[in-house]
């Protein structure tokens, strides 16, 4: 590819996502192929929105995060993940990144799949490469396994694959984000960082827990039921196989060696108060990710009484409430 001709700047937006079946475990760590498959909403309420334009008088790649120079730790990630696009497209050229997250990370929130889902987007666009979404999801997915999922909005299956090299690996829309009226409550809980990332805390789990294997078969039974219950719009299949989904990989984190666990009081009191809720009447399910916060599926009809509900626990600090949302989208100038 010709170095002369004159590069871009893009910008890309990308949202974040829940999983409802968790991708738990890696079967390739550099490739970031997982042991099973997983599905997930994509929130409209959390988003990175990124620029990257690659210039030939820059000597190194920059990355300004939320209008700051980022630290060289975060700086070196950013550029061995652009090396690899820039070796897809054979460029040399360094890049100026630039990122906004508007997704409440220091509230504990994870901000990779969204962040990397931008960056992916722009980069691969701002190099010249012309590839397909399913590609895109593939070249996501190598800066953090559920990027993939954040190229597509509603409904979202990141399909785990068996070849080694990752070809047959990828993520792909199953419902968009008109397909169901349903809420997503983000319970905010602990805006303190966790112990134990939830990269060390996968592995460790694959390497050490006896019930992971039990996991892994489970997720993909979980993953069938939740697809049956999503074509049928049948709410409470799907807030049952959730919630059930995510009791089981918190299990396997018990029995690692050392044992671990993300949850803290708060964690409990929402997940005792879901299951109150449900007790009266009204269908709420929960699951979590590997953190302290919670979030609540509902539908839309019964949002309001969940979400007040749920904010007289002394232990919530915040509700953010989200609906399905869109995918990838490049912003003008």
């Amino acid at each position: 590819m010709p170095e002369h001709r004159k590069f871009e700047q893009v910008t890309a937006k990308a949202h974040a996502n829940i999983a409802l079946i968790k991708y738990w475990g890696k079967r390739d760590e550099e490739l970031f192929l997982p042991m099973n498959s997983s599905l997930s909403i994509t929130l409209d309420k959390f988003y990175t929105e990124t620029s990257v334009q690659f210039c030939g008088k820059l000597k190194k790649d920059v990355f300004i995060f939320n209008n700051n120079i980022a630290d060289e730790a975060e700086t070196t990630k950013v550029s061995n993940y652009l090396n690899q696009i820039r070796k897809m497209a054979g460029v040399e050229r360094y890049a100026m990144v630039q990122s906004v997250n508007h997704v409440p990370t220091a509230a504990g929130f994870a901000s990779s799949a969204s962040g990397y889902a931008a960056l992916a987007s722009a980069a691969v666009r701002a190099i010249g490469l012309d590839i397909d979404q399913k590609k895109l999801t593939q070249v996501a997915r190598i800066g953090s396994g559920s990027a993939c999922r954040s190229i597509y909005g509603g409904f979202v299956e990141w399909t785990k694959g068996n070849l080694e090299d990752g070809s047959d690996c990828y993520a792909k829309q199953l419902e968009n984000e008109d397909y169901w009226d349903l809420s997503i409550l983000a319970i905010q809980l602990s805006a303190e960082e966790k112990s134990l990332s939830s990269r060390a805390g996968m592995k460790l789990t694959v390497d050490t827990s006896p019930y992971y294997e039990i996991w892994v078969k489970e997720a993909q039974k979980d993953l069938g039921t939740l697809k049956d219950a999503l074509h049928h719009k049948d709410f409470e299949q799907l807030g049952q196989v959730t919630e059930s989904n995510a009791l089981k990989m918190h299990a396997t984190t018990l029995g690692a060696n050392p044992p671990h666990w993300y949850w803290e009081a708060g964690t409990i009191s929402v997940m005792n108060q879901v299951r109150k809720l449900r007790d009266s009447g009204i269908p709420a399910y929960f699951t979590m990710d590997a953190g302290p916060n919670v979030f609540v599926l509902c539908q839309k009809k019964d949002q309001e009484v969940v979400e007040q509900t749920l904010l007289t626990l002394k232990e919530v600090q915040k509700i953010y409430v989200c609906q399905p949302g869109p995918g990838v989208s490049y912003l003008a100038k």
